[in-house]
């Protein structure tokens, strides 16, 4: 199996928290290469066009509201079958149905301040990098 990639963030919660250096760790420990990286913040506008797929749901604002409250760290990962391994190192959305040793359940506060995101697809991880990163902040 070939190298592909997935994007994170490390949620406004979890950078509040202090946890920037563990996550990452956990992450490199899990044999992912960081391929870029960095420290932005949300606009409005951001938030609400990344999310725009949950835009007809009950907790739509709430989401834009948390996702522009402080600062996120985007990366670029890559590793063979990324986007699953990912998903599986970080956990279920709600952290107290996270599996032991995950992100969520180390880091996470709630399911809806759940420390990280991960792209659910290669599709979207292809639309989230291309969203967070030129080509040349890619390594």
């Amino acid at each position: 199996m070939e190298a592909n990639q997935t994007f994170t963030m490390i949620k406004p919660d979890a950078v509040t928290n202090g946890h920037i250096g563990a996550i990452l760790n956990k992450i490199t420990a899990a044999g992912f290469r960081i391929k870029a990286l960095k420290m932005t913040q949300f606009t409005t506008g951001d938030a609400e066009a990344f999310y725009a797929v949950h835009n007809e749901r009950p907790f739509f604002g709430e989401l834009v509201s948390f996702m522009t409250s402080g600062p996120i760290v985007a990366a670029v990962l890559e590793k063979e079958n990324a986007v699953n391994d990912f998903r599986t190192l970080i956990g279920a959305t709600n952290p107290a149905e996270a599996a032991e040793g995950t992100i969520r359940k180390l880091y996470a506060t709630s399911m809806g301040e759940n420390a990280v995101h991960g792209s659910d697809s290669d599709e979207n991880a292809a639309i989230e990098i291309a969203f967070h990163f030129s080509g040349r902040e890619q390594f």
